[in-house]
């Protein structure tokens, strides 16, 4: 019985991930299980210069899921090669750094950078996140803006390229096809869908931002048919992301097209999620009589 599989180049021993901003950096989980089991590593969102973040509150629980506007607080380029990366290192697993920025100049100059050290099997570029105010809606909304953004990271760096898609498009589809057409090694599909709630108390919202980014179950069954409809219209591995919690997601993500599938928002209510749900694929795959993952891809609609 096989479970590895080949995203974009990357060979993981498993097709289990972590989600960009659900994981940190890895180094607490770290103190409670040996993140080599992982078939890679998903980092938190690196830009150019350290970004402070969004004004709390900025979490808040919903029904089957959560709202979150953290603002991609991170430490910068050269902060996380510093003090994050030579830790990371020592994990046997691939480990995909997610770039992201507020202009298209220096999401190139993010990507130079990571490329430069060694240690990185691949970028994931943020063209999705909705809620820093310099605009990244945009990036993943317009044709013409994802095709400049994929070409510029794409000529930055000698790596594997993965664009991290919105859902809060009309039209996820032409969006992954201008990816592909632009380069791109590979698309990661969904990240969150904004939402608001509203404190009844001081009929105010409740996050600080006051829209955030809607993850968990809730929005599984989105991501499902978006990985679906992208999976039959491009050539490029999906690496697919949005409510996972379980061994049955994932081999439904997998049925749907992906090739690969990062674990979020569980994480926060369970750390030992990821060695759990890897141990559940293997166990399902046992009882199914599969003898490689990757026989399961496309099923639904091969």
């Amino acid at each position: 019985m096989t479970t590895q599989v080949n995203l974009a180049g990357i060979k993981m021993k498993n097709p289990i991930t972590t989600g960009s901003g659900t994981f940190s950096y890895g180094l607490d989980v770290a103190k409670i299980w040996d993140l080599s089991q992982l078939g890679a590593i998903v980092v938190k969102s690196i830009s150019l210069t350290p970004w402070k973040g969004a004004p709390t509150p900025r979490i808040v629980e919903t029904p089957s899921g959560m709202l979150n506007a953290i603002g991609l607080q991170n430490p910068g380029v050269e902060g996380f090669i510093d003090n994050y990366l030579p830790q990371l290192r020592t994990f046997d697993t691939p480990l995909i750094v997610n770039i992201v920025e507020n202009d298209i100049e220096k999401f190139g100059q993010v990507a130079a950078r990571i490329s430069e050290v060694e240690g990185i099997a691949a970028l994931e570029v943020n063209a999705s996140c909705p809620n820093y105010k310099g605009g990244h809606l945009p990036f993943g909304a317009s044709v013409e803006v994802i095709t400049e953004l994929t070409k510029t990271v794409k000529a930055n760096t000698h790596l594997p390229v993965l664009m991290k898609l919105s859902p809060n498009v009309t039209d996820i589809v032409s969006i992954a096809k201008a990816c592909e057409q632009a380069g791109a090694d590979g698309i990661a599909m969904i990240n969150t869908l904004i939402g608001m709630k509203i404190d009844l108390r001081t009929r105010r919202p409740f996050i600080g931002f006051k829209t955030g980014g809607l993850s968990g179950p809730a929005i599984r069954p989105v991501a499902v048919r978006m990985v679906y409809q992208v999976a039959q219209a491009v050539q490029i591995p999906i690496l697919a992301m949005g409510g996972v919690v379980s061994a049955e997601d994932v081999i439904e993500f997998i049925m749907a097209g992906a090739t690969a599938v990062a674990v979020g928002t569980t994480n926060f209510t369970n750390p030992r999620a990821c060695p759990d749900i890897i141990a559940g694929v293997e166990k399902w795959m046992r009882e199914n009589n599969v003898q490689d993952i990757n026989n399961l891809r496309g099923a639904a609609y091969s």
